[in-house]
């Protein structure tokens, strides 16, 4: 069975964080977490699928995100393959108020602290996330989240959209992890960036889910005002598919090039034209399907959440800082 078939055979509620999870466990007993790595000539293949799972539940695709994302960091990092049929989160939240740390002990690495923002925490079987070392370096770990000493929280999450991913805090205490490749590695590695924009494929999946409810509105009824609107959300898919399109084949050709300045360009303008899309459905629609369609009053609901994802002004401050550093003539036809 490939993902498509799969998902048009998910008919079950996807609406709590256990049948996210286990929903999540098919699709890796079925093999199809196995995606093309990112940088290694099918990254748009890679996109297509996230997006897929994007247009059937972002709930769903948070978790699968986070699995296959993990997965792709330990291959670039040379970690040993992970345990058949194991669930991973990905989980590199930083605030400041919350820290998980190493230390080393008898030549093992203890894991202790508080993780927060950590999606799926009580449904999958293992953690990948970032940790201070000793000398204040940040440390990728894996963690087997069945072991004494690993407390998820259930408190916290108060969220309407995304709220079935429980994106809960998770407490460490001296919990055995694994080194996953060395300090500082887990942003400075070229795939850093690459997920970065896969990130973007998700909300452009989930976007185009929506549009197809307006393009089915309108090839019922002849509403110009409708139409206007479906005109614009189509206009605004396409240039962002194109942008995806033309990353992934930048990432292809040059998969060791830095694809910070690349990255933050293209989450800049998807994020834009995704927030075209909830606009102008909206309008174009009414209240109608947010009250009567379950499929998109979860899509309406939780995509605005997953979009923040992106850190808005902030991240268009450090593209607009790289831009400053460049040559002048840099956006040649």
């Amino acid at each position: 069975m490939d993902l498509p078939d799969f998902l048009k055979s998910c008919t079950s509620r996807l609406d709590t964080a256990q049948a996210l999870g286990h929903c999540l466990q098919q699709l890796v007993d079925a093999g199809l977490d196995q995606l093309p790595l990112p940088g290694a000539g099918q990254t748009l293949q890679r996109w297509q699928q996230l997006a897929l799972v994007a247009r059937h539940n972002l709930g769903l695709c948070k978790l699968y995100e986070g699995h296959t994302d993990a997965l792709a960091t330990m291959r670039e990092l040379n970690a040993a393959p992970v345990a058949r049929g194991s669930t991973w989160g990905m989980w590199a939240a930083e605030p400041p108020d919350a820290r998980a740390h190493v230390l080393e002990h008898n030549g093992r690495i203890l894991l202790s602290g508080r993780k927060a923002w950590c999606s799926g925490a009580g449904v999958v079987s293992h953690g990948l996330l970032t940790a201070w070392d000793e000398q204040e370096r940040q440390q990728l770990v894996a963690v087997d989240m069945r072991h004494p000493g690993v407390s998820v929280g259930t408190a916290g999450w108060d969220a309407v959209g995304m709220a079935a991913t429980a994106s809960v805090d998770i407490e460490f205490e001296q919990v055995p992890g694994l080194r996953i490749g060395h300090p500082d590695d887990y942003v400075q590695r070229c795939g850093f960036w690459h997920g970065a924009i896969g990130i973007a494929a998700c909300w452009h999946g989930a976007a185009s889910a929506l549009a197809e409810a307006l393009q089915q509105h309108c090839d019922k009824r002849n509403e110009p005002h409708a139409l206007a609107h479906l005109g614009a959300v189509d206009a605004a898919l396409f240039s962002a598919r194109c942008v995806l399109g033309e990353c992934a084949r930048q990432l292809d050709h040059y998969p060791g090039h830095d694809a910070q300045r690349l990255a933050r360009q293209a989450r800049a303008h998807i994020e834009h034209c995704v927030d075209q899309v909830l606009v102008h459905v909206g309008r174009a629609l009414g209240a109608r399907p947010y009250c009567k369609d379950p499929h998109f009053a979860r899509l309406i609901a939780d995509l605005p959440v997953y979009l923040r994802q992106s850190h808005a002004e902030r991240d268009l401050q450090a593209l607009g800082e790289q831009a400053a550093r460049q040559p002048v003539l840099q956006w040649p036809l």
